[in-house]
This record gives C-alpha cells, sequence and structure tokens, in this order.
C-alpha cells in the first residue's frame, strides 16, 4: 500500500448523507495535501479559515490531528487565495500571506505564536524572550510548552527556538536532527551556537556601538570580528545598550 493510501485509510469517517465538499465547506473536516520541505516531505491540514496543521508525511499526524480538533480528514487542494503561497511559506519558515487556524490553542499560546512567527530567519530566540514578547515575563514554562504544542511547525518556526541557556533543545518536529538540519539550512550555525553555549556564553556586543545582541542577530553578525566580544551573562552587560531589533533576554 502507498503512503498515500496508508493516509488515506486512517482519515475520520464522514456522518452519513454528508458529502466531501460540504463536510469541507462547513468545518466538519479539514483538507490535507503534501508539500516538500527542507526535512522531507510533509502533510499540511487546511481549511476556511487557514493552515491547521502540519506534520512529517511518515508520523501518525492524523491520529494527533483528530485528537486535537475532532474533525475528520479528506485529501483535498488547499483554498486557491493562498495556496500558491504554501511552498514559500513552508520554505520561508513564516506564514506569510498564507492564513492560519490557531483556533484549538489558548489565547496566551497564540500570542506566543504569533511572537514565534516574528523571529527572523538564521536567528534564534530564548523561550525566556518569548515569555517577555508575549507579555508575561515569568511565564517561560507555559512559553516552552505552548512552542512544544505548535500545531502548524516550519510555517510557524519554533525550530529557531532555543533553551534559555543557548543549547538547541527538542523539537516536535520529529527530532532534535530536524531542527539542527533546519537551522543550518537558513545559515544558523547550530554547532556553532552549540559551542557558545558550552562556554556559557549568551551574549555578544559590539564595544564600538556598546550594543549587546543575541548571538545569531544579524547586526552582532554583521560587526567586525575586532569589535565583538562574548558576554556570559545579563551581569556582564553593563556598560552596553541592548539592541532595538532583538531584544536580547
Amino acid at each position: 500500500m502507498t503512503l498515500e493510501r496508508e493516509l488515506a485509510a486512517l482519515v475520520g469517517d464522514l456522518p452519513e448523507g454528508i458529502s466531501e465538499g460540504v463536510a469541507l465547506g462547513t468545518g466538519l473536516a479539514d483538507g490535507f495535501d503534501y508539500y516538500e520541505s527542507p526535512i522531507g516531505t510533509v502533510v499540511v491540514t487546511f481549511n476556511l479559515t487557514g493552515v491547521s496543521g502540519l506534520g512529517l508525511a511518515g508520523d501518525d499526524w492524523q491520529t494527533h490531528f483528530q485528537k486535537r480538533t475532532g474533525r475528520a480528514l479528506l485529501r483535498a487542494e488547499a483554498p486557491r487565495a493562498w495556496a500558491r503561497h504554501l511552498p514559500e511559506a513552508i520554505e520561508a519558515g513564516r506564514p506569510g500571506k498564507v492564513p492560519v487556524d490557531l483556533r484549538t490553542v489558548t489565547p496566551f499560546q497564540e500570542k506566543v505564536l504569533e511572537v514565534t512567527a516574528r523571529i527572523p530567519r538564521g536567528e534564534v530566540r530564548s523561550y525566556a524572550w518569548l515569555a517577555k514578547e508575549a507579555g508575561r515575563p515569568s511565564a517561560v514554562r507555559a512559553a516552552g510548552s505552548a512552542v512544544a504544542r505548535n500545531p502548524i511547525p516550519l510555517m510557524i518556526p519554533c525550530h529557531r527556538v532555543v533553551r534559555s541557556d543557548g543549547r538547541i533543545g527538542n523539537y516536535s518536529l520529529g527530532n532534535p536532527a530536524n531542527k539542527l538540519a533546519l537551522l543550518d539550512h537558513e545559515g544558523a550555525d547550530p554547532l556553532w551556537l552549540e559551542k557558545l553555549a558550552s562556554r556559557g556564553i549568551r551574549f555578544r556586543a559590539n564595544i564600538r556601538t556598546k550594543i549587546f545582541c543575541h548571538p545569531t542577530c544579524r547586526h552582532i553578525r554583521r560587526s567586525k570580528p575586532e569589535n565583538v566580544v562574548d558576554l556570559h551573562g545579563i551581569e556582564e552587560t553593563v556598560g552596553y545598550q541592548p539592541c532595538e531589533v532583538c531584544r536580547p533576554v
């Protein structure tokens, strides 16, 4: 049996007398289709509100989807208004022109995911940063939980979120190796980040501008090497101003 048939055999049954078109149009079912990504084939689920989920084609994504939403799944084409932008959104690591359906998450989780979607390509941020940007700086654990439950990874780039000590950490879309592959694909140099973390380096600063940043911030990475110093913690940032772009935490 092909992968497509295996997946089709596992989708939920529709109520008797309900056609597929009616089910998709009324929200009783979501559509799904296959797309390529930097880490292989993925399955994207969608409805009239927007993209509702994304998973690796070889994983048990359909069971997780139905447990989370209670809706059936049907093989279908995404809405024409934004279907052509889906491959771009997957590659870019941000929704862009593609709407998303986050009705299954809490308001705080939605806020965290909105913040996550703004992390620039090739850069990373910590769970503590997410909590602060979401307006609840003490809710670091809750921010981490929101990222772990992200229903639309890749498009909402939780692979760009690392532990507060700088370590790369786990990844919900498969395994940490996929997270490393995505960060490497985007130019974030995850092995370099791990080396910084192993040395306890949290920030980098420009001694001329007197500004400190997250290590992957595009502004500090553009600085001349001779002007950059490593900082091990917030106590070493005395005399420097935080970058207004990456807003280091």
